[in-house]
């Protein structure tokens, strides 16, 4: 099946949709997940990401499972309002 068969156009800009193997940043009851070489249709115009049903279901039982490869430690930083203005 070719890649277009897959993922068609980018819905939003009408740009060319490419495979990629990519990182996932999954929030699961308040915990950060991160699921690597995930494939996922890419836009190369805007960026927009795309899943297929089948690999949108294995993230979710992945994230439900609990094994875990490894975890890292993430700095979290707070936006202030003065960088708006």
């Amino acid at each position: 099946m070719d890649i277009k068969d897959i993922y068609g156009d980018c819905g939003y800009c009408g740009g060319e949709v490419e495979e990629q193997k990519i990182r996932v940043d999954f929030w699961w009851e308040r915990k950060l997940y991160l699921i690597e070489d995930v494939p996922a249709g890419i836009c190369k115009q805007c960026g927009e990401k795309y899943f297929t049903a089948k690999v949108s279901k294995g993230m979710d039982e992945l994230i439900k499972s609990q094994a875990v490869e490894r975890t890292l430690q993430v700095p979290v930083k707070r936006f202030k309002e003065a960088f708006a203005v």
